[in-house]
């Protein structure tokens, strides 16, 4: 039999009981990802999901919570230079980090300290 994995079906983060608020204030807010509903069965965990194009980022309650600090997703945008001035507008903290050949990138955090990349290819792969 052969397969091939074809893409990512969604990308989970971890945040700690009661943080929705702030997810949503973040990630739909800040961010501009739409806020989808979680299946019924779901919803009793807590946590909140969002989407953005074909990416779906599900924000999972842990207790305890214990955010990852280098395990991070890595969201492929454009007009990277306008998300950087957008959210330092939004006091949100920035690293830029030029150590990937053809690429522009920052690194943030989200509110719970999870690592978060943003990148812009400006030479083809």
């Amino acid at each position: 039999m052969t397969f091939h994995i074809e893409t990512i079906d969604h990308i989970q983060l971890a945040a700690p009981k009661g943080s929705e608020e702030e997810a949503r204030k973040f990630f739909r807010d800040i961010l501009r990802f739409k806020e989808i509903e979680k299946p019924a069965e779901l919803r009793k965990r807590g946590g909140v999901w969002f989407e953005c194009g074909k990416i779906q980022l599900h924000i999972g309650i842990e207790e305890p919570f214990s955010p990852a600090k280098k395990a991070h997703p890595a969201f492929e945008v454009k007009n990277i230079t306008e998300l950087m001035e957008h959210l330092v507008s939004c006091q949100v903290v920035i690293t830029e980090d030029d150590k990937l050949p053809g690429a522009k990138r920052f690194y943030t955090f989200d509110p719970f300290g999870n690592r978060l990349e943003f990148l812009e290819w400006i030479e083809s792969r």
